[in-house]
Parts: structure tokens; sequence; C-alpha cells
């Protein structure tokens, strides 16, 4: 909320008419911040500037995240290619990582208490799209849910995640350079595959007696997918998706 002051270190202007009288009720704001003066002829006020003061909301020393929500400290993306070349804010990839700083209590499952799955200093995962970004601390941050968190990744090679809960991670196959006739594909034809191998699997969900059920897939089972479904990620070796295993359709062999 922005309030205005007229001031005499905040006014400006060339053959100002005399202020005597005026009463501070009097002035009035138009469209676009215009002022408007009683009785005055507004010809004499083109050089008449105007200083809003912006009221700052207090600062917040500490956050606590409640129940199964997480604190997370947002990776910083990166701005420079690996060759130096200097990235537009539309190029830059959003990041999907960053170091646990603070973590609820937990949650209540039937009967079962289930403590949050990640520690303080624990570089995480996590979904695109999930949680509620903040600053704090003079920098960017996310508060998510436990449930949110793809995995543990302690490296910076994706093919080094430790999925969570009901998470799995996949190295996606190739797409095919040709068709079928023979005919040389280009990227923009080239088919988003939807089969892959399984590198890692989560714990398993919990279930109401606070037990993990394990999954029904397992490391080295190559699979078939749900197209658009999980988080990309480009590795050093080829791409990875890591997404919940009720997005994967079956079992190929």
């Amino acid at each position: 909320m922005a309030t205005a002051q007229l001031t005499a270190s905040s006014i400006s202007g060339r053959s100002l008419p005399a202020f005597e009288g005026l009463r501070p009720a009097s002035v009035k704001f138009g469209p676009a911040g215009h002022v408007t003066l009683p009785g005055v002829n507004q010809r004499s006020f083109r050089g008449l500037v105007v200083k809003a003061a912006t009221v700052v909301a207090p600062k917040y020393t500490s956050i606590k995240p409640l129940g199964d929500r997480v604190l997370v400290k947002i990776k910083t993306a990166e701005d420079k290619t690996d060759g130096g070349i200097l990235l537009p804010t539309t190029a830059q990839t959003k990041p999907q990582g960053g170091e646990v700083v603070a973590v609820g209590e937990g949650k209540t499952i039937g009967k079962a208490k289930v403590d949050i799955s990640v520690k303080t200093g624990t570089q995480i995962v996590y979904s695109k799209y999930a949680g509620t970004e903040l600053e704090y601390n003079g920098a960017k941050h996310l508060i998510l849910k436990d449930d949110d968190i793809v995995g543990i990744l302690e490296t910076d090679d994706v093919k080094d995640l430790k999925p969570l809960n009901d998470r799995v991670l996949i190295k996606v196959a190739e797409a095919e350079e040709k068709t079928a006739g023979g005919l040389l594909l280009t990227e923009a034809t080239k088919e988003k595959p939807s089969i892959g191998t399984v590198i890692a699997v989560g714990p398993g969900p919990v279930d109401e007696e606070g037990n993990r059920k394990p999954l029904s897939i397992a490391p080295g089972n190559t699979v078939l997918y749900s197209k658009y479904a999980g988080n990309d990620f480009k590795g050093k070796d080829g791409d990875y998706i890591a997404l919940r295993v009720s997005d994967v359709i079956a079992v190929l062999s």
C-alpha cells in the first residue's frame, strides 16, 4: 500500500502559486497519480513531482514448517553455459533442487506417527511445480510437503538420485534416429520415448500401520510409463525421469 505526502522537499517545479491556506484534506489524487488542487489552475503544475512512501512489511527472523512440510533453500539457476555463454532469463533452467533448512514434526497416518523423510542439511530434488516460494534471509526458499520431495541427490549427477517414498528413477531409452522406412528424423520430429530402465526405487509408501509397502518393480526392469508424467532430468550420460510408481504402466521383457 503506497501513501503520498506533499512536503517542501517532495515538490519541485517552476512558477508554482502560493500554498497558503491549502489544507491537506483538499488535495485529491486522480488517475495515474495526477494531483488535483481545488480552485487552482492545473497548467501551473506541469513541473509538480509527488514522491510516494511505500509501507514496508516487517521482516521475520525465523520460519518453522508445520506438520509434514519442509523448508528448502533453492539452488541458484545457472546464468551461464559450460562454455561461458551468458543465458537470458527465459533460457535458464528452473532449479528443482536445494538444501533442507528446516522440517516439520511429521504427520499421522491412521494410528501411526510418520516422521519427515529428510533431515536438515540434506540436498534434495523436488517436484517442479510444488510448494510455495518465499524470500527469506536474502535468498529464495520453498515450503513444500514431504511427499513432494522426489529424492536425495548429494552429487551433481542425476544417476545418483535416491528416490523417496513411491518414486522411481528411470533412464530414458534413446529416441529412434530413423523411421521404419529408413528416413532420418530431426530433433523436432523425434517422438518422446516412454520406455526406460529402472535405475533406483524408493522404499515405498507408508500404510496405516506406519509400515513401508515395497514397490512392485526393481532396478534393472525395463518399463513402459505414462508419457507426460514425472520430472525430466538431463544426466551426464543421457536423459532420466523420476516419477511415481503408479505412473509405470507395465514391465517389459
